[in-house]
């Protein structure tokens, strides 16, 4: 063969050489994998009680409007965290394969989750603006959203990034929700200084609108069958 066969030959391998495959994880590594996602579950369930029972309590007590938003936020994500808790101990104690016919619906859970948060920040956002109602300024609220964002942070980037490796549409919608409650700690902050500083009442409001096209996206993706990276 000649020179110039030979390289033509290498270019005809080239050019038919297959893109690179990218596998799902082996089926050892799945266990721990789903380990590693309960412990971030069980994470999650344990500050969202805590989150909830302060913002709660102390938007009552301030009558604050958006940090009892916040508050039934932490509540929803508690909802969540109790989804997904379920999906993975459907793949320990039943295998890969039966879990995967239950994705769809923890997916769809998932988002219709979202659509709810959606559904609620939408409405209090537009009766604080429609009120004009601001919030009391509340220490404990403002704490707890401090906590909360680089809480959440943490949170999202671990389900983020196990999600990938399961291919779990239902995680990563609930990891969604955690940068969800990131962005919403940061709103309850800033509207918080706000109100105590400057008197802005309408600041929680128009932030909190700000965010609802995230959820809204994230939640049809969690409910979209074409979003399911398993089957």
């Amino acid at each position: 063969m000649t020179h110039a066969e030979k390289l033509a030959d290498g270019r005809r391998d080239e050019c038919c050489t297959p893109p690179t495959l990218v596998l799902p994880p082996p089926k050892d590594d799945r266990p721990a994998l789903i380990r590693a996602a309960f412990r971030l579950e069980w994470l999650t369930i344990g500050w969202m009680t805590v989150e909830a029972i302060v913002a709660i309590m102390s938007g009552l007590t301030a009558g604050s409007l958006v940090l009892i938003a916040f508050g039934l936020d932490s509540v929803i994500e508690l909802m969540s965290a109790g989804v997904l808790v379920w999906r993975l101990s459907v793949e320990l104690r039943q295998g890969q394969a039966f879990s995967e016919r239950t994705e769809r619906t923890a997916g769809r859970l998932a988002g219709g989750l979202l659509f709810a948060l959606a559904a609620y920040v939408t409405l209090s956002a537009i009766w604080s603006l429609w009120t004009r109602h601001g919030e009391e300024f509340s220490w404990p609220g403002l704490l707890v959203c401090l906590v909360a964002i680089p809480a959440m942070r943490y949170l999202a980037q671990g389900k983020i990034a196990i999600a990938d490796q399961l291919g779990s549409r239902a995680l990563r919608a609930d990891a969604m929700e955690a940068v969800t409650c990131g962005w919403l700690s940061c709103v309850v902050v800033i509207s918080l200084a706000a109100q105590w500083a400057f008197g802005a009442w309408w600041i929680d409001g128009v932030g909190s609108l700000a965010i609802v096209g995230l959820l809204v996206k994230e939640g049809r993706e969690a409910w979209s069958e074409e979003g399911c990276c398993c089957e």
